[in-house]
């Protein structure tokens, strides 16, 4: 009978996810005239618009890619951690009527932002492969068979992602300015990771060995080297998921230790 419970309980915290999901991605797109079109259209129009203003300043040196899929696959794998914590930030606040009249578990809420901002990626996947087939045809990329490790990266760039929106989401519900603050940070973190740009074009050693304390430059860099056709270093592997692990824990255990003082406060 104890069995039967947990997983009736599971089951049903499962359709509450699968439900939350499902309305994020609606929500994102309500009203839109074409909809879940623009996961596609957006990241193409960013990374043409990009691509027309750095290409002559960044594009030339160092980066192993052509342009435009240089671009697009760091603005991508970037915009799942992006996506996901800025949407986390305010989601246990927006929710207090639910929390409060049910017995919900407080984690469903940043983990289906994650989980609809993977989403978001794999639509965004279909138009940087719609780029590399375009470039294919002209002779300027090769497709690879490494591109299937995407499923080995996927899993820590969540967990990172995870572990930042439970932190932030409970965060939140305490200090409101936290909303401004992530956003001048994350703005910040982009121009950090080397998005448009390559390391070695900035000619500086220190940057070079700062950047790996950046896990966005992990991902970033895992990402391309699949699109070249490299298999990524084990020491690459235990930087992704050991950053994944750590900001997991963290985020969880911060959002544990507070449980009970976010009920009360909202």
């Amino acid at each position: 009978m104890e069995k039967e419970g947990i997983k009736r309980k599971l089951g049903q915290q499962f359709y509450l996810l699968r439900l939350l999901v499902r309305r994020n991605i609606k929500n994102q797109y309500y009203r839109s005239v074409i909809g879940i079109l623009w996961t596609v259209l957006n990241p193409l129009l960013n990374m043409a618009v990009m691509a027309i203003v750095f290409i002559n300043i960044f594009g030339r040196s160092g980066i192993g890619l052509d342009y435009p899929i240089y671009i697009l696959s760091g603005n991508i794998i970037f915009g799942i951690m992006r996506s996901s914590t800025s949407g986390s930030l305010p989601c246990l606040v927006q929710q207090r009527d639910m929390l409060q009249k049910t017995k919900v578990s407080i984690s469903l809420f940043p983990t289906a932002n994650v989980f609809s901002s993977l989403i978001t990626f794999l639509f965004s996947f279909i138009a940087l492969l719609i780029v590399m087939f375009v470039r294919f045809l002209t002779k300027d990329y090769t497709f690879t068979w490494q591109i299937v490790f995407l499923v080995v990266l996927l899993p820590s760039v969540c967990l990172f992602s995870l572990g930042i929106s439970y932190f932030l989401s409970a965060l939140y519900v305490f200090f409101r300015d936290i909303k401004h603050i992530y956003s001048v940070i994350l703005t910040l973190w982009t121009y950090l990771t080397p998005l448009f740009y390559s390391i070695e074009v900035l000619k500086n050693d220190f940057i070079e060995k700062a950047m790996i304390f950046n896990p966005m430059y992990h991902y970033v860099t895992y990402f391309r080297q699949l699109l070249m056709g490299i298999i990524p270093s084990w020491q690459t592997h235990l930087f992704c998921y050991g950053f994944g692990i750590l900001s997991l824990l963290i985020g969880y255990l911060f959002l544990s230790a507070v449980r009970n003082k976010i009920a009360a406060k909202l």
